[in-house]
């Protein structure tokens, strides 16, 4: 009788192929299996070289539009009166050029992207909105309009010339590839932000508060690179200094409340007002001037151009531009009381009728400009200690004003503070923009959601239908 034989394992299941959590094994697998797809890195780096030319094409923008205003200040030292002439025949031909040959490159460029990335828009029509031949012409007609002296600025407009480099690399890649277009779109808005205001960690927000909601883990990585890309191209340019320098912060007490809390309410209630009145002007509402602005869109524009001009002559030049400079003299203590009283409300009024006039150009910069205007008059109340915090309350008014208007508080917050180099502020930038931006939903829609819907509204709008409006160019203003 044999001794019973103990069961043999079954072939392939010995000790050797047992399985086995070797972490240097794994890795090498990972490292091996990645290298192994050429052709996703192929992609990857065409998406990248992309980035790189979003980067260069917003430093591009950037020098072209400081340019073009240096000349007009040039004209303006030379020849104030020219002005009368020179706004109004320029805005004009600004206004005819963008609606004959790119009307999808009027206003902002953030309602743009955003209705490019709306999901009831028609796969064929993203072009109406963004495209390397749009970028094109919002950098050459945006320059044009600081040439003309209009009150506009460049970074809202940097996102849609971002945005269609960035979507001009989905014709390089293959159809079943992993890079769709919405992750280009996110990612070149976000990178046009972070190059404009050489601030990366305000692209990133904003392209989740404002472009994305819902970012994909596979795309986060994408958008990433991208900004860092685009943001190294603007250091490249202009080197790693904030958009306004630093400010000196005093020590924040309770003697900060008060004026804080007034600068706060005053950007939240007119900020939501200038919202309101932007929609109004930019989706058609009905009033005799929309009217006159659908009928003769040129002559509109031209009579604007000259309302701008007699305002800027008013301020002696302050309301001209994008208002920068008037805000680096703010902080530094050099604006004088020439513009105090009458700045914030004929700013205000300036951008919002460059913004109606329909020419390319963001509104990003000029509300920085109306926000530090409201906080350097709050700081000359009689309010004890309130001249001595002037530095923190106009960067304050910047944050609290632009998220009135845009309603995206944690951008605008991220936005000043890197601009400013004021993380000292940190928590008083946040609680001003977040307050500021309550306040204004209590009075207006969003902006860039409203314009963005009428734009797509337009798209999908049949023929027999009335339209909104003539074309999608009678948008918006923008960032």
């Amino acid at each position: 009788m044999h001794d019973a034989q103990p069961p043999r394992p079954p072939q392939g299941s010995d000790a050797r192929d047992a399985p086995h959590h070797d972490p240097q094994t794994d890795f090498l697998q990972n490292f091996q299996n990645e290298l192994s797809n050429g052709r996703q890195w192929l992609e990857r780096a065409i998406v990248l070289a992309h980035a790189v030319v979003a980067g260069l094409a917003v430093v591009g923008f950037t020098l072209l539009s400081d340019g073009a205003f240096s000349l007009f200040q040039g004209l303006y030292a030379a020849l104030p009166w020219a002005v009368l002439i020179w706004m109004p025949l320029l805005t004009g031909g600004i206004v005819w050029l963008t609606r004959r040959f790119a009307p999808g490159a009027g206003g902002s460029g953030i309602p743009q992207v955003m209705a490019a990335l709306d999901p009831m828009l028609p796969p064929d029509a993203g072009h109406r909105f963004v495209s390397l031949r749009l970028a094109v012409s919002k950098i050459g007609l945006g320059a044009a309009g600081l040439l003309a002296g209009l009150s506009l600025g460049r970074e809202g407009p940097s996102v849609q010339v971002a945005a269609g480099v960035m979507q001009n690399a989905r014709r390089w890649l293959r159809p079943g590839s992993s890079i769709d277009r919405q992750a280009l779109l996110v990612a070149g808005g976000a990178a046009g932000i972070a190059a404009a205001f050489n601030a990366p960690l305000a692209g990133v927000v904003f392209a989740i508060e404002e472009l994305s909601r819902k970012l994909e883990s596979r795309s986060s990585g994408l958008v990433l690179a991208a900004i860092v890309l685009a943001g190294l191209m603007s250091v490249s340019a202009f080197g790693n200094l904030s958009y306004f320098g630093v400010i000196h912060v005093p020590r924040q007490g309770w003697d900060m409340l008060l004026p804080g809390l007034l600068v706060t309410v005053s950007c939240g209630l007119l900020g939501g007002l200038f919202a309101r009145l932007l929609i109004a002007s930019l989706t058609g509402a009905p009033s005799r001037f929309n009217r006159w602005r659908a009928r003769w869109p040129v002559r509109f524009g031209m009579a604007l151009g000259l309302a701008l001009a007699v305002i800027g002559l008013v301020t002696g030049g302050a309301t001209f531009g994008a208002g920068s400079e008037t805000v680096r003299q703010m902080l530094a203590g050099e604006q004088q009381a020439v513009a105090a009283p009458f700045y914030v409300t004929l700013k205000f009024v300036a951008t919002w009728l460059t913004s109606w006039a329909g020419v390319p150009g963001g509104i990003f910069a000029p509300a920085l400009s109306i926000g530090a205007g409201i906080g350097h008059n709050v700081a000359q109340f009689p309010l004890d200690g309130a001249a001595g915090l002037a530095p923190a309350l106009i960067a304050m008014g910047m944050a609290a004003f632009l998220a009135a208007v845009t309603q995206a508080p944690l951008t605008a917050f991220i936005i000043v503070m890197e601009m400013v180099d004021g993380h000292a502020m940190v928590l008083s930038l946040m609680a001003a923009a977040m307050l500021s931006s309550l306040i204004s939903r209590l009075i207006s829609r969003s902006l860039y959601a409203a314009l963005a819907e009428y734009m797509v509204r337009a798209v999908l709008a049949p023929p027999s239908s009335p339209a909104p409006s003539a074309s999608p160019t009678v948008q918006r203003p923008g960032g």
